[in-house]
């Protein structure tokens, strides 16, 4: 069970996925869930759940791995990165399993943040 505004997930921005699963599959034995041909879910040790993602793009993200925080409550988190003054940079949206939104903090590091409902 996620924990309310704990680390929940880290997602990786790959120029070429299957190369990518073969890497970490063989250094580390990860395994992999298939969402389609550009994005493939990691499943956590004993295949309860996923502790990650990569997405295939020619476009590196900027600073890395997209850490990604969970919520009980998406609209409340909205509000409170607002507030502490952190930018939404893309508002909540729906995915298979739930809806997320990203932000920035003020030193400008992009994080995301994502709810089941």
């Amino acid at each position: 069970m996620p924990t309310h505004h704990a680390i929940d997930y880290i997602e990786f921005t790959v120029r070429d996925l299957s190369e990518a699963k073969r890497f970490y599959s063989d250094a580390f034995d990860w395994v992999f869930t298939d969402y389609g041909p550009s994005y493939a879910g990691i499943q956590r040790p004993g295949g309860d759940g996923e502790a990650g993602g990569m997405e295939q793009s020619d476009t590196l993200r900027p600073g890395g791995p997209l850490v990604i925080l969970y919520s009980d409550d998406l609209e409340a988190s909205v509000a409170a990165v607002e507030a502490a003054g952190g930018t939404v940079s893309t508002p909540p949206f729906g995915f298979p399993g739930g809806r997320r939104f990203h932000f920035t903090d003020p030193s400008g590091n992009e994080l995301a943040v994502w709810a089941e409902k």
